[in-house]
């Protein structure tokens, strides 16, 4: 079974180093609670809001150890009015045995609030 993990955390600025340590951040928080290897990774989509414009979130998860072969695209997300700003998103493709209920979505920073249902007391 191949099930989608989903995680997003939000930048203070559009800044390449910034964009960089948050996305890096994130992943390694989905990769730990969800116990991922790389080797069940099938694909892994980042996409950022229009106004992350200064690097490739993608860059920084290649980076991490053991995840460089690991297919990656980074795309931009439709730009809805009022949406939030300076979000970074990422969904992992992972095939794993793990129910829906035990995957464990992570949302950090100021994207916390686009899934308040997921938070962990």
């Amino acid at each position: 079974m191949i099930r989608g993990v989903r995680g997003a955390i939000t930048v203070q600025q559009n800044a390449e180093d910034e964009i960089s340590t948050a996305t890096e951040r994130l992943a390694k928080q989905m990769i730990k609670e969800n116990e991922i290897d790389p080797d069940t990774v099938a694909s892994v989509f980042i996409s950022v809001t229009e106004d992350i414009t200064a690097g490739f979130p993608a860059k920084a998860l290649r980076q991490i150890e053991g995840w460089s072969l690991v297919p990656v695209m980074c795309m931009q997300e439709i730009p809805v009015p009022g949406s939030l700003p300076k979000c970074i998103r990422i969904m992992f493709h992972v095939n794993t045995d793990a129910r829906q209920n035990e995957i464990n979505h992570i949302y950090l920073e100021g994207a916390s609030v686009l899934r308040p249902d997921l938070l962990k007391a």
